[in-house]
């Protein structure tokens, strides 16, 4: 049940977030010492099975039932044609992930790992930033508390990633709003953008900033100059947390949710890993910023969490590794 100021709720998760589990990852890390292989023969991969036992309190890790989340929302500033996709791109793509024939569809298949799309009330998207507040803390709130249901149902990994048109946009006003400067510091190409669109995104984003002055508490900026999807991702990730479930994150708009719960506790991304970096300067900043070191470099710029997808991959891999290798020491 929501209080009278609903995001006091999450304040309050967000002070009081479980720890990791250091005994399980002091098991895994002896265990890889104990096998016969050159010390740190294997890298990240060993990194990837230590934090995997912390996090999810399996010593070594298992990995069972793996699920992609994706948060699908669409922006009131596409108006502004920020973006060379019209807006009913992203229903369209949330259609074409039902019918098995998106590029997520192959990668799941590929590795062997659950989908979830979730509309996040495509037919009204939200308000022009410019011009108000994208919603309110009410509809904000409920929108990160139904993305917490993404871990419902005996979830042991999630892979986060999102579908938006104009998503770009509003994650950049995040980052601007949270970090400073202006918003040609934190724009990026999104979609393919030219120079002409760039330079809209930024005008767009400076005017978001105008409107809304600065703003201290990173929950008000989610709520002004965010998205639906960005709070879903948001409060999938603190759930992750709770439930002991690490997330693999993925995408503007859940870099931009962990961008906010970041600020507002430092440890609260600690059960994240960062599927890929990125080639856009702010968002490459960002990165520097939360301390990810991004697992792949594939050049992936299509969204709809396949680079999460690829990273899952390599994270079963670690699990295998750890749980297979800790049996022949036993023997």
């Amino acid at each position: 049940m929501m209080s009278a100021l609903p995001f006091d709720d999450f304040r309050a998760l967000l002070e009081n977030l479980p720890a990791g589990d250091q005994n399980a990852a002091d098991r895994v890390a002896e265990l890889f010492a104990m096998t016969d292989k050159p010390a740190r023969s294997l890298g990240r991969l060993e990194e990837i099975a230590v934090w995997l036992a912390k996090w999810s309190g399996r010593a070594p890790p298992q990995i069972n039932r793996p699920l992609v989340a994706i948060f699908a929302g669409n922006h009131g500033v596409v108006v502004h044609r920020v973006s060379p996709r019209p807006q009913e791109a992203t229903a369209k793509s949330v259609e074409l992930a039902a019918a098995g024939g998106a590029a997520i569809n192959q990668l799941c298949l590929a590795y062997d790992l659950g989908l979830k799309v979730f509309d996040l009330a495509l037919h009204l998207p939200t308000e022009d930033i410019t011009l108000a507040a994208a919603f309110d803390e009410q509809g904000c709130a409920a929108t990160m508390a139904f993305g917490m249901e993404a871990v419902a149902g005996g979830t042991d990994l999630l892979c986060l990633g999102d579908l938006g048109v104009g998503n770009s946009t509003v994650a950049a006003a995040v980052f601007c709003m949270l970090y400073g400067g202006k918003g040609a510091d934190w724009i990026g190409r999104g979609s393919g953008a030219d120079a002409e669109m760039m330079a809209r995104k930024a005008e767009v984003v400076d005017a978001a900033i105008a409107l809304n002055g600065k703003q201290k508490d990173p929950l008000e900026i989610l709520r002004r100059v965010g998205g639906r999807e960005l709070a879903a991702c948001a409060g999938a990730i603190i759930a992750a947390r709770a439930e002991k479930v690490p997330v693999i994150v993925d995408g503007q708009a859940a870099l931009a949710a962990a961008a906010v719960l970041h600020t507002i506790n430092p440890h609260a991304i600690d059960h994240c890993l960062l599927a890929q970096g990125s080639d856009e300067p702010g968002q490459a900043k960002v990165i520097a910023t939360l301390g990810f070191d991004p697992l792949l470099d594939l050049k992936l710029k299509h969204g709809e969490a396949t680079g999460a997808a690829c990273a899952a991959g390599l994270v079963k891999a670690a699990a295998l590794l750890s749980s297979g290798m800790a049996a022949a020491v036993k023997k």
